[in-house]
């Protein structure tokens, strides 16, 4: 199949390059905006009391004002607020409140802080439906703007905080982070493959090649979430940058690895171009099938940020596979031995390299090179039982600097922690009839006495009498621990036991939408962790035609991924003293490691097939192994691990996490899974790792054609060692 494809391909490369143009422009013409949303309530499921407590909310209370923001008030020399101060708030506000800004309802001023050091305007907006949707964001910019000339002539500093300022605060850190992770991608990329080649052409082979088809995925996943209503969230457009040009990276350097072993076995350049196909063309598509299967698997999730998360990545990984299946093979047989230059190393093979070295290690003593490989993930994988989740993806991404997190702070240092995004809870009657008289009042006192809430404010009752709301200030701030377990085991059950006969009590707002984002992740840990490593298997026992290897390829990838879960844990947590990782995070990092790490097994369990079938011995063919795949797989590992570090230069929490988590796991794919622990383990199992297909031994001559689907056809002449 493979090698009628690498025929195909190398006849026609000119059709085949104009096929990819136009496809490509058809698609980024006609391609909706790819959009995104940090609205956290937009991914949860319907069935949740947050949400649930969202619908009676527009349906009881349609006219009910939303905190779009906070405007904080400060004395200049940090003294107490006086009562001139005070006056000068409510000048301010009702000016800048009469100023008509789209969006802002109002601006009222409230009361000072009982320690006087802090006085606020609150802003009210409408709730947010359409995540493309910039308008409150334009507002805060506009706020920003009017307040500066407010404050001449008065003892007061201002700054403005809550939602909508995180927002835009968010927007134009996102917009300096897609410039450098896209820069710090391609730089990376380019000065790697140069080292690595010594070639100009080759290091800029994937950036013109990957840049023709990341528009084009981006206008796919934009149609597929369009089709299906999906929502994004709002790392997606950084992620799908080096999901597009690490991967794609990588699966061009095995091509040109094996092109190059070709060329060095003396075939011409089309002819090696062919053979190059066929010989990885299985591996890199069964690589890649673990890569979809395992991102497909997210679409079992419950949260919505992670279903649309999934098919996306899904779709950038096939759209790649297909361009390193056809397009490079195209562009690489035009150019020939061309695009090595000015390098001459494609023909001659290099002698006595490090790789050469480690494998012969690891033929004479794998059980030494598989326990330590073993023990120092295991060793790693302690940390991660300190690990945390954090669940405030706009506040806690923000550079400390910006201003909604500066005045945050501030705002905390005269209100409750709570005070910008309060907590909802609403009693509404299970009957037809209204609320019975002192109901509210009574409910109100019951809230007011649960640990861990600071303020429960008057009732308001719906038009019909049906639904009484109470905003509730937590003590702590909102995406924090305590103020978590105050919603899960103090306000909900309160307030479900506390409810009157006849009536039911909802917890809303934004710190419980966190506990059932919470509940929605542990609920996915057991449905998309199984569901993926299941379907892993099933490819690599496919594959491999083994039921033996699979099951210690994925124990080598479940302990490289305990292994970088401890690491990032120990990194931001202990030492960086950051409240927790994002709460998404394990899953991401799961199905990166476990995907991705098996990439560079099944290249490297492919080759220890390889050299099994020429008849070398379990430790032979190991050492053989390491000394021949060792190069790809470590240069492959270096520039992916590269390109996912570049997320750490955006700037914020969240992606420093992603970016770090992710290019540790990849090196640990490839430095010690890939190359040391398979490798050393298939040496010790021996025959039977290959049970019950028997792929390691040799084929019988005279037994009919070879396998398509192996590696090497021992006949063939021209199969020679890099």
């Amino acid at each position: 199949m493979f090698s009628g494809l690498g025929r195909f391909v190398v006849r026609r490369p000119w059709w085949i390059i104009l096929a990819w143009v136009i496809a490509a422009g058809a698609v980024i013409s006609l391609a909706p905006k790819l959009t995104s949303s940090s609205d956290e309530a937009s991914f949860l499921p319907d069935h949740y009391e947050s949400i649930r407590a969202s619908d009676l909310q527009e349906r009881d209370f349609p006219q009910q004002r939303n905190i779009g923001a906070i405007i904080v008030f400060q004395r200049s020399d940090g003294e107490k607020i006086t009562a001139t101060d005070s006056a000068d708030v409510t000048r301010i506000a009702k000016d800048l409140s009469g100023r008509k800004i789209e969006d802002v309802q109002a601006v009222e001023p409230g009361q000072a802080s009982p320690n006087k050091l802090v006085q606020t305007a609150v802003v009210a907006m409408p709730k947010v439906t359409d995540p493309e949707d910039t308008t409150q964001q334009d507002a805060v910019e506009q706020l920003r703007k009017d307040l500066e000339p407010q404050l001449k002539d008065t003892d007061l500093k201002a700054g403005i905080t809550g939602s909508a300022a995180q927002a835009l605060d968010e927007s134009d850190a996102s917009e300096r982070a897609g410039i450098l992770v896209g820069v710090g991608t391609i730089v990376i990329i380019v000065v790697l493959l140069f080292v690595i080649f010594r070639s100009p052409i080759i290091a800029l082979l994937p950036v013109v090649l990957i840049g023709l088809i990341s528009p084009m995925a981006t206008g796919l996943i934009a149609s597929a979430n369009k089709a299906f209503d999906m929502k994004a969230d709002s790392s997606i457009q950084e992620l799908l940058t080096v999901v597009l040009f690490g991967v794609g990276t990588d699966y061009i350097l095995f091509l040109l690895f094996r092109y190059r072993e070709a060329l060095r076995s003396g075939e011409d350049a089309k002819g090696a171009m062919v053979h190059a196909v066929e010989r990885v063309g299985e591996a890199i598509t069964s690589a890649a099938g673990a890569v979809i299967v395992a991102f497909a698997a997210l679409t079992l999730s419950s949260l919505g940020m992670l279903r649309s998360m999934g098919p996306a990545l899904a779709i950038a990984v096939f759209l790649t596979l297909l361009a390193g299946l056809t397009l490079v093979p195209a562009v690489v047989s035009l150019l020939g031995t061309k695009v090595f230059w000015p390098s001459k190393s494609w023909q001659r093979e290099p002698q006595g390299t490090g790789f050469a070295k480690l494998g012969t290690s690891i033929a004479r003593k794998p059980a030494v090179w598989a326990v330590v490989s073993a023990l120092f993930m295991g060793a790693l994988a302690l940390g991660a039982l300190g690990y945390k989740a954090n669940f405030d993806l706009a506040g806690s991404s923000l550079p400390k600097d910006k201003e909604s997190i500066v005045w945050q702070d501030n705002l905390e240092k005269g209100f409750p922690a709570g005070s910008t995004d309060p907590t909802f809870v609403y009693l509404t009657s299970s009957g037809d009839g209204p609320l019975a008289a002192g109901q509210p009042a009574a409910f109100r006192e019951r809230l007011q006495s649960v640990e861990g809430v600071g303020e429960v404010a008057k009732a308001r009752v719906s038009e019909d009498g049906t639904t009484a709301s109470y905003s509730v200030v937590l003590a702590d701030p909102p995406a924090s621990d305590k103020a978590l377990a105050t919603i899960n085991k103090q306000l909900r059950p309160a307030a479900h036991a506390d409810a009157p006969q006849g009536t039911e009590a909802l917890v809303g707002g934004i710190t419980a939408v966190y506990v059932d984002i919470n509940k929605a992740v542990d609920r996915d840990y057991s449905v998309v962790f199984p569901v993926a490593a299941l379907a892993i298997m099933v490819i690599l026992g496919l594959l491999l035609r083994s039921l033996v290897a699979p099951w210690y390829l994925m124990l080598s990838v479940a302990l490289g991924f305990g292994a970088t879960l401890g690491a990032t844990s120990i990194l931001f947590q202990q030492i960086g003293s950051q409240p927790g990782l994002m709460f998404m995070l394990p899953v991401i990092m799961y199905l990166f490691v476990v995907a991705l790490g098996t990439d560079y097994n099944i290249l490297m369990v492919s080759r220890l097939r390889e050299e099994a079938r020429e008849g070398r011995s379990p430790h032979d063919a190991a050492g053989t192994a390491v000394r021949h795949s060792g190069p790809t797989i470590g240069s492959a590992g270096v520039i992916l691990a590269g390109t996912f570090a570049t997320l750490m230069l955006a700037g914020n929490s969240t992606l420093s996490q992603m970016g770090f988590s992710l290019s540790f796991g990849i090196a640990i794919a490839a430095f010690v899974m890939a190359m040391l622990f398979t490798p050393a383990l298939t040496a010790l199992i021996g025959h039977a790792a290959w049970w019950p297909g028997h792929g390691d031994e040799k084929p019988r001559r005279g037994a009919g054609p070879a396998d398509p689907a192996d590696p090497a056809d021992p006949a063939d002449p021209s199969d020679r060692r890099l």
